[in-house]
């Protein structure tokens, strides 16, 4: 029995995951669907790139000297390598702060180099070498500048988090009074909203469009630093890295946890959001490539580029490929 997304092993279908897709325009009209595209989703780490408008729309960023490399990294989920954890420590540095005031907690980073040389070295894992630590010090920075308490910057009522939470709810149109709260895997809150919603968000990151001039600046901002610096926003061979860089300015890319990425295409102003059921990450950049395809988005060498995505291989301890993940979806048009 297929499904949306067929993992294969040799030729044989071993298992397969469903997925739920939203494809909206800058007036939040749905375009094409697949699944639920209302489905309630807490979009997580996809939706950094508004949580980090805060950052300009209070001046912190033009007052910290902010790059846009640095803007990239504070929406990022970034892989630990020297040059995130280096930019994170520098953001903090021209706070005023150190490593400590970070309460993102920490974990094995996805750059094993990395680890490996912490290990040989003797040392600890630390706050900076959390995919979220970019992210916290952006929040950080902002609430030092506004004169605001730095060690509750996490809690639901803080400033930081208010300024997020209208935000999210303007530049997705949701209002705040139906956004649902849970706790994010690095502590800060997370919004619950519908699939719908967080495409509509990346259609406006992409070409902002009904928002004030303020807050459309900022979006401009933010994108053309993700597109600037994709390596910022996650890592060496990381799909968000691979597929802004192919697609040469005209994508805005950012995945999130269990199952969730977001692409906004900067020509056409639409935005796109992916959350596959199962929460199951491998399934997500073949089902957004899928997506991409469909729509005609690209050209063939974009995608000979990024083929490991479109069509996953699946390897074994000795890196063999013996199977391959792949798509077996039809958009639906809507209008």
């Amino acid at each position: 029995m297929t499904g949306a997304i067929d993992v294969y092993r040799g030729d044989y279908l071993e298992s397969t995951h469903e997925v739920h897709i939203a494809v909206v325009d800058g007036a939040g009209n749905l375009l094409y669907a697949y699944g639920d595209p209302y489905r309630p989703t807490f979009p997580r780490s996809s939706m950094k790139p508004f949580q980090a408008v805060p950052i300009i729309e209070t001046g912190t960023a033009a007052a910290l000297d902010f790059s846009l490399s640095d803007l990239a990294l504070s929406c990022s989920s970034h892989s630990g390598e020297p040059v995130h954890r280096a930019a994170v420590l520098d953001i903090l540095r021209r706070a005023g702060l150190k490593e400590e005031a970070l309460q993102c907690g920490t974990h094995v980073p996805r750059d094993k180099a990395s680890y490996l040389e912490l290990v040989r070295q003797g040392g600890d894992l630390t706050p900076v070498y959390s995919n979220c630590s970019g992210k916290h010090a952006g929040m950080l920075a902002t609430a030092v500048y506004m004169n605001e308490d730095t060690a509750s910057y996490r809690e639901v009522q803080h400033p930081v988090q208010q300024r997020i939470l209208e935000v999210l709810s303007d530049v997705c149109s949701f209002p705040v009074s139906e956004i649902a709260f849970s706790v994010d895997g690095c502590g800060v809150p997370v919004h619950r909203i519908p699939l719908l919603n967080a495409a509509w968000g990346y259609a406006r990151l992409a070409n902002p469009s009904g928002l004030g001039p303020r807050r459309a600046e900022a979006l401009r901002m933010i994108g053309q630093a993700m597109i600037a610096h994709p390596e910022m926003v996650a890592g060496q061979n990381r799909f968000d890295t691979d597929v802004m860089r192919a697609f040469r300015g005209n994508l805005v890319s950012k995945t999130g946890a269990e199952g969730v990425q977001c692409l906004g295409i900067v020509n056409s102003g639409i935005g796109i959001a992916v959350k596959t059921e199962d929460g199951t990450a491998r399934a997500t950049s073949v089902a957004a490539m899928e997506v991409l395809k469909q729509l005609g988005v690209g050209d063939e060498g974009i995608y000979k580029e990024l083929e490991t995505y479109l069509h996953m291989p699946v390897t074994n301890a000795r890196k063999e490929k013996i199977g391959v993940i792949k798509a077996n979806f039809t958009l639906n048009r809507i209008h």
